[in-house]
């Protein structure tokens, strides 16, 4: 017996763990689009005996569209093209086939070929197929109207009411690939894409893996992402914002005059400064950029462009007028001390940022994070690795491992 238990458990597929809120969510959305399908079907078209409400395939169709929604196969195009292509080709396949066998054989085979051809794959489309051959007396005697009632129709009405609920529950449908643009309006890729698993190896992959996948490649690249940043952090021993950010934090308030806020900056040695309010709760940012691309340096300026601004930012502030509310950045993007720098190194080399302020769960700030605090923290997590790797090369090896 207990051998026969490991080897029953090999035909049991491998799914990724769902939360019970997940299963409960797919369960109602599917219950609520069947509903409302036959509901505004019935109202629409009334409840006539010849033809049904809903057909069999889209109990499927709703375990993709509401269960896997990020799914190619349960996308919009998917649903509405698979189906009705496949409605399409058992209508002919049953017309001008004698066989009834060999009619569903040819309709399913012909259906999957169109799907795969149009980019339009969607499973429960094959089971529409094969209605529209087996079906009987009542599908069959409507003919081609089979392909717009009930099956677009059935379609249509589907799709609307998961555009509709999976939206409204949190979960982005259609699955678009999200844009991704280099904040320095750039060609090149961002930072984090340079190295490691990128979108091109992952289809390069996948063309010689030469199998359907019901994962989007988007989704593919995020998971792979997601573990690189789950295994650094791993490596790094948990080491967060907390332990290695600045702690005496220079900062000013919205009403500081400008030419204050520079000789902040000067005296410091510093590129940035976060703006906080009476009770030091983070409000905004003051950075050189701001100090270069928004000030006034005043109407009787001599000069004018980027290096007349960069001189009088080195050599005088007299001409600088305004207040730092008036040129800072808001919203600000900040951490929290025990955000991991596993999540904080993407996040600003893909982001630009240069400096992070780092907030309690009040808002207050409490530290300040650059990039040289974050590289700092990176090369002793590579040193770290380079001698446990070290460490594990000069290790004895195992009198198992020697006997073997």
């Amino acid at each position: 017996m207990s051998s026969v238990l490991p080897f029953i458990k090999r035909f049991v597929p491998s799914l990724a763990p769902v939360s019970l809120g997940e299963r409960f969510r797919a369960s109602f959305g599917a219950l609520i689009g069947l509903l409302a399908t036959g509901a505004v079907a019935s109202l629409a078209l009334g409840n006539s005996p010849d033809v049904p409400l809903l057909i069999a395939p889209m109990g499927a169709s709703a375990v993709l569209l509401f269960a896997v929604p990020t799914s190619p196969l349960a996308q919009p195009w998917s649903i509405i093209g698979g189906n009705t292509l496949a409605a399409l080709i058992g209508v002919l396949c049953a017309r001008y086939i004698g066989d009834a066998v060999v009619a569903a054989g040819v309709a399913v085979g012909l259906a999957i070929a169109v799907m795969m051809a149009l980019r339009c794959l969607h499973p429960p489309s094959g089971a529409v197929a094969l209605t529209a051959v087996l079906g009987g007396p009542a599908i069959q005697s409507t003919g081609f109207g089979f392909v717009i009632w009930p099956v677009m129709v059935n379609s249509i009405l589907l799709l609307a009411v998961a555009l509709l609920f999976n939206n409204l529950t949190g979960r982005r449908y259609p699955h678009l690939a999200p844009a991704v643009s280099n904040p320095h309006r750039t060609a090149d890729p961002l930072p984090t894409g340079r190295l490691g698993v990128t979108q091109d190896d992952i289809q390069a992959v996948l063309a010689q893996y030469d199998l359907v996948l019901p994962v989007a490649t988007d989704d593919l690249e995020d998971i792979l992402h997601r573990a690189e940043v789950r295994a650094y952090e791993r490596r790094s021993a948990g080491i967060n914002c907390g332990a290695i950010m600045s702690r005496d934090v220079q900062s000013v308030g919205p009403k500081t005059s400008l030419r204050e806020a520079l000789r902040h900056l000067r005296e410091h040695h510093i590129k940035a400064l976060p703006v906080v309010d009476l009770d030091n709760r983070l409000v905004g940012i003051l950075t050189q950029t701001d100090l270069l691309d928004k000030a006034d340096w005043g109407m009787s300026a001599t000069g004018s462009g980027l290096g007349w601004r960069l001189r009088s930012i080195g050599n005088s502030d007299r001409r600088l007028k305004g207040r730092v509310e008036d040129i800072m950045s808001t919203p600000v993007k900040a951490a929290r001390p025990e955000t991991p720098i596993a999540q904080i190194v993407p996040f600003m080399a893909d982001a630009g940022l240069h400096h992070l302020p780092v907030v309690d769960e009040n808002g207050h700030v409490v530290g300040m994070l650059t990039q040289s605090d974050v590289m700092g923290a990176m090369f002793a997590v590579a040193m770290n690795d380079t001698a446990n790797s070290a460490l594990a090369a000069d290790a004895p090896v195992p009198l198992t491992a020697m006997s073997a």
